[in-house]
């Protein structure tokens, strides 16, 4: 069997992930501090949890519509609204199997062999590989620390095409913690009017801001809601990762095309992950979303200490205002970001992942997260400390 002759080229090319490859290693290792895992530690709310044990019991255990069940599909709408848009749950609000499925399903709806996507450079590890998969053409736009790595019209403007079909905006932003103001949105809005440019708004992190000021939907901006996939999920604010429940938001007719592609292949997202993230957003609009309030103040104090412990430690970092992840800058200790990576772990017993991972641009940076106990990051910063007192050039 000549399975490069079998095999797809275009996927076959893609490299692994490079947050999985380097935990392979980290797996394997005892007494590991883990500053790389995306992850909330913070368990499920236990009224969410409850729920869907409940529509266990009581038989819900069938498939529901497509689009997702209509009571979520409304508190989806309303929870929207909160972010300065409201979208008609009965026609522009799907349920996916993680807001990762959006990412996909936008893509594939949209896409054509060798359209372009531009793509902020670092940015989540997936929208690369699922450009690539969808037959498209990944063009990365460079960010800098020196803004916040924000995305700004004149990079955006630089990188159009003729082939440009759509671009990812992902903020606030997985790796580098930056968020985007509303001026900044309004003159990418600028940017794009008299194009048919459509924009993935990957908006999973809404919710985790440091910034004091409610996240703004890029589709609330004027002119942009007709041009826009908002995607969402529970994954993140709601401590919800292993339910898998997401949500993607947009024009009828955009939505349509990305559902045809949802019901051949997913049918619809799991039932019971359905009837807790009803639970997570009628609890949350009824007690002004406490308990995410809750798990924001405990990241925050997180933030402050890691990103203290990183500029004690000599390492460069600029103030990540969303999400849960600080990116220093490694290039001092004048190691590679793989290099720093696997050496800080064999050392120190410390596990962040290579800036490399997330683009081009994010080598000579590293990810930690600090989605994790205070007292691991007080430790982890420590030994981080230990080891660039000793390899600083």
């Amino acid at each position: 069997m000549n399975y490069e002759r079998v095999l797809c080229e275009r996927v076959r090319k893609v490299p692994p992930s490079g947050i999985r490859r380097f935990f392979d290693i980290v797996s394997e290792m005892k007494d590991v501090i883990s500053l790389g895992v995306g992850e909330p530690d913070f368990t499920t709310p236990w009224r969410c949890s409850d729920a869907a044990i409940y529509s266990l019991r009581t038989g819900h255990t069938h498939y529901t519509s497509n689009r997702g069940l209509k009571e979520l599909t409304r508190l989806i709408s309303e929870y929207e609204a909160r972010f300065g848009v409201r979208y008609d749950p009965a026609t522009e609000v799907m349920v996916t199997v993680g807001a990762s499925e959006g990412i996909d399903l936008a893509l594939r709806a949209l896409i054509e062999p060798g359209d372009e996507v531009l793509v902020p450079d670092p940015s989540y590890v997936s929208y690369m590989p699922c450009v690539a998969f969808a037959g498209g053409v990944c063009v990365p736009v460079k960010t800098t620390a020196e803004n916040g790595f924000r995305l700004t019209a004149d990079m955006l403007k630089a990188r159009i095409t003729p082939k440009t079909k759509a671009v990812i905006f992902p903020y606030p932003n997985n790796p580098t913690g930056g968020v985007m103001e509303p001026e900044d949105m309004k003159e990418l809005a600028v940017a794009l009017d008299g194009t048919d440019i459509v924009v993935i708004a990957d908006e999973i992190y809404a919710e985790l801001t440091y910034t004091g000021r409610p996240h703004v939907a890029f589709a609330s901006i004027p002119g942009m809601r007709e041009r826009t996939i908002t995607l969402n999920g529970f994954s993140k604010a709601f401590a919800m990762t292993g339910w898998r429940m997401g949500y993607a938001c947009a024009p009828k007719e955009i939505l349509d095309v990305m559902m045809r592609v949802h019901q051949y292949t997913i049918m619809c997202a799991p039932t019971a992950g359905q009837y807790a993230a009803v639970e997570a957003l009628k609890s949350g609009l009824e007690t002004d979303f406490a308990d995410v309030k809750r798990m924001v103040r405990q990241y925050d104090r997180r933030r402050r200490v890691i990103v203290d412990g990183l500029r004690a430690a000599g390492l460069e970092t600029h103030e990540p205002l969303g999400a849960f992840y600080a990116f220093p800058c490694v290039r001092s200790t004048g190691m590679t970001s793989q290099e720093f990576c696997v050496r800080l772990l064999e050392e120190e017993r410390v596990a962040c992942v290579p800036g490399d991972a997330f683009g081009e641009t994010g080598e000579g940076y590293v990810r930690c997260s600090y989605a994790s106990s205070l007292e691991n990051i007080t430790e982890a910063v420590r030994r981080i400390g230990a080891f660039t007192a000793r390899h600083h050039g």
